[in-house]
């Protein structure tokens, strides 16, 4: 006897009845466990990694606090000591390190959602089902998208715990490039929409390794476009002429001003040329006469009329800074998310 099979076709589907939302969530939990649960093992490495770590830096910050009188030269040291330290660097390392953690995850947990599927053709199986390219794309999106936010922001309340001794010193402002997009709740947005990007990219090329390198690309060109021109104007710099200006301040720009209004890089270079330097930029001078020992340029400048004008955003703007971030990168993922189900939609027609 032969037995003839034909192939599976989308409109089989039409005449069966729509799978119930929960059973789809559970059907997406068991095809993607191992992503979630890879997902929380990474970070959760990660998160003990900075327990670790983070126990001696507290140790010695404590150390630190418990010093008196504060103003002492043996107090004084030991605040120097923690704050340009072994622990500082290290720190920084870390943060830095850290940065590609939300484009590892949108990489290896987002782009493979829907890619796989398309790549190896296993989703016109899974249209006769019951689910239909709609509810199908979204059932995977929507569950994953919730868990991989939930684990990352866990991840950041164990990271800003480990930084918190670096803030208190002042040794550090929660404004830094390398630091603002790992706390709050500003990381479980960025982890967010590195996993739409992904999901996005893999609908789009429909293989998995180059959605991956894609979905990499992308992240970094969107970090880089907010960290250098969107951050710092979520509100208008605050300027000031103090030369004092706190550690946990962020710093967005200096120039030189004179009569009240700014002098240029000549204008200065004219009074300097008698002492045998030149400025470079508005904080940095270059040396192309004899070695002037401590000759302090900032001062001399002072003492001819110049003022150092500096824009800044105070640490006291982090939440606000971490709801208009997270905000738009919600906004955002959702978007994502909507080209997503659309594309994958105009692929069955």
């Amino acid at each position: 006897m032969t037995v003839l099979t034909t192939p599976a076709q989308p409109d089989q589907g039409k005449n069966l009845r729509p799978v119930p939302w929960r059973r789809m969530a559970w059907v997406t939990w068991r095809q993607h466990r191992f992503a979630i649960g890879g997902v929380t093992a990474f970070l959760g490495v990660l998160a003990l990694y900075l327990l670790i770590e983070g126990l001696p830096i507290r140790s010695a910050y404590a150390a630190v606090t418990a010093c008196h009188p504060a103003s002492s030269a043996v107090c004084q040291s030991l605040a120097n000591n923690f704050n340009t330290g072994s622990y500082t660097f290290q720190a920084g390392i870390v943060s830095a390190l850290l940065q590609v953690t939300a484009a590892l995850i949108g990489a290896f947990a987002g782009a493979p959602v829907l890619a796989r599927e398309l790549e190896s053709g296993t989703f016109r199986y899974a249209w006769t089902q019951g689910f239909g390219p709609r509810r199908w794309a979204a059932a995977k999106l929507a569950l994953l998208a919730v868990a991989v936010a939930a684990v990352a922001a866990a991840f950041s309340v164990m990271f800003s715990w480990y930084y918190e001794p670096f803030f208190a010193s002042g040794a550090q402002t929660p404004l830094g490039s390398t630091l603002f997009d790992l706390r709050g709740i500003a990381f479980a947005a960025w982890t967010l929409a590195a996993f739409t990007i992904g999901a996005v990219a893999g609908v789009l090329i429909r293989r998995v390794v180059p959605a991956m390198a894609a979905t990499i690309v992308a992240w970094a060109g969107l970090a880089y476009v907010t960290g250098t021109y969107l951050r710092p104007h979520y509100e208008a710099p605050l300027v000031t002429a103090n030369p004092n200006m706190p550690g946990s301040a962020w710093v967005i720009g200096q120039w030189w001003a004179r009569g009240g209004r700014p002098a240029s890089l000549s204008a200065l270079n004219q009074v300097l040329r008698p002492v045998g330097l030149r400025a470079a930029t508005a904080g940095r001078f270059q040396v192309f006469g004899s070695h002037l020992g401590n000759f302090n340029p900032v001062q001399y400048l002072v003492r001819h009329g110049f003022t150092q004008m500096t824009s800044y955003q105070p640490a006291s703007r982090f939440w606000t800074f971490q709801f208009i971030e997270a905000g738009w990168l919600l906004a955002l993922s959702l978007l994502l998310v909507a080209a997503t189900v659309w594309l994958v939609r105009r692929r069955a027609a």
